[in-house]
Order: structure tokens, then sequence, then C-alpha cells
């Protein structure tokens, strides 16, 4: 039907998770879930002026408070509706749909107090000629997002000085 959203399921993120939140905020770690090691390592640089740089391989992630590129707290943000666009293209793909006026729309909500997200709303919006039956199916591949399932579980975070 014309019109007609189709919602991702609303998750409401643990008091751990708003711990992990906070601390993702104040420092950019990333899991770059991709590499099949146990121990997964990325570099985080600081090349100058308000820029930081993480590092994992080949990639560089450039993050900025100056505006010239992401601030960490918007590409975390960023993570979960592009996590979950993968999984949602790879369905689309994987059944030769067209993914012409696909779109994820991600809502963000905060406790006015705190400041600090509560809940993540993501609506699947799809256009009227795409087919009714992979609705369902398509809600169930986006709660498939790696970056969703760690909030759910959150890891342990260890925070540091080493002298070298």
């Amino acid at each position: 039907m014309a019109g007609a959203m189709t919602a991702l399921t609303v998750v409401p993120i643990s008091a751990v998770a708003v711990a992990a939140l906070k601390i993702v905020s104040s420092h950019t770690v990333v899991s770059p879930c991709q590499q099949s090691e146990a121990l997964m390592e990325m570099e985080i640089v600081f090349p100058g002026g308000a820029r930081v740089d993480a590092v994992s391989g080949a990639m560089v992630i450039t993050t900025n408070q100056d505006g010239s590129a992401p601030a960490p707290f918007g590409l975390f943000l960023a993570s979960i509706g592009t996590c979950a666009g993968i999984y949602v293209l790879g369905f689309c793909r994987q059944r030769g749909l067209s993914t012409d006026g696909i779109k994820i729309v991600q809502r963000m909500h905060a406790d006015p107090a705190t400041k600090m997200i509560e809940r993540i709303d993501l609506d699947i919006i799809v256009p009227p000629e795409f087919p009714e039956k992979y609705h369902a199916a398509l809600i169930r591949s986006a709660d498939q997002c790696a970056v969703k399932k760690h909030l759910e579980r959150p890891p342990a975070f260890t925070v540091r000085t080493k002298v070298v």
C-alpha cells in the first residue's frame, strides 16, 4: 500500500549500552567485525589540529570536531543505519530486487535530562512497487546488523595508559 512504512524492531538500549555510548562519545573505540581474528586492532592517531584518525590496515577513518569530517559520535550513529543498510542491500541483491527508492530513516530519541540516546528507530522506507511479501524479511535482514547486535550485547571496555 502506498505510503506505508516498514519499521525495524525498536530496541531499548540497556544501561550497559548507554554506558558504552558514553565511552564511545569520549573515546574512539571501533571494532571492525569483518576481520576473522579473535583479536582485532585499530590504531588511533592524532595527525594535527582537531583531527583524530582510526587506522585499520590500509583504511583510514578520519574524524574531526571542526566540521571538516564527521565527529566520532556522528560516525558511531551513522554506523548503526549504514550497517542495517548493508544487510538490506544484500537482501535485495540476493533476490534481484531493485533498491531504487529504498532508504532507511534513523531517528535517535534522547533523554532530555541526560542527553543520552535511549532509543533508536530505523524505518525502512520502500516504494509502493516493492513486494509486500518481503517486508517482514527485510526487517529480519536489517536486524542482523553487527553494530546493533553489539549494542544489544555490548563489549567490556578497558581504557589504560601504556608507556612505550
